[in-house]
């Protein structure tokens, strides 16, 4: 998924710049990119709570019990959460990325639209 939304953000990028699309289609496009990309991003929402939980209530248990068993399940959960942190993070970025993009792309078609922080120049 990362290469994916990184493949498509340069795409997107070119798209805009060269201006020899259909800018109105783009903008279609994009928003179901963008829907594509939030539903992405909710899964692995919920994936990385289920994990955080997991890892919690194997920790409690661990303590509680002080099995050598619920401390290699923390430690497997633990390794298991951070990347799904990471990669949820990453998610989260690109996505806010690409409401960015549409909004710039708005801006271009139809001269009014929001300007974020990350887009004035």
């Amino acid at each position: 998924m990362k290469n994916y939304l990184t493949q498509y953000r340069l795409y997107f990028r070119k798209a805009i710049e060269s201006g020899d699309c259909d800018l109105e289609e783009l903008l279609k496009y994009h928003e179901r990119q963008i829907a594509f990309f939030q539903h992405e991003r909710f899964v692995h929402l919920i994936v990385t709570v289920l994990f955080a939980i997991c890892t919690i209530a194997s920790l409690i248990t661990s303590f509680c019990t002080s099995s050598i068993a619920f401390i290699v399940l923390t430690l497997a959960f633990l390794c298991l959460l951070i990347p799904y942190i990471a990669h949820y993070y990453f998610l989260e970025n690109q996505t806010q990325a690409l409401y960015d993009d549409f909004n710039e792309l708005h801006i271009k078609l139809y001269g009014f639209g929001y300007e974020s922080h990350s887009q004035k120049k």
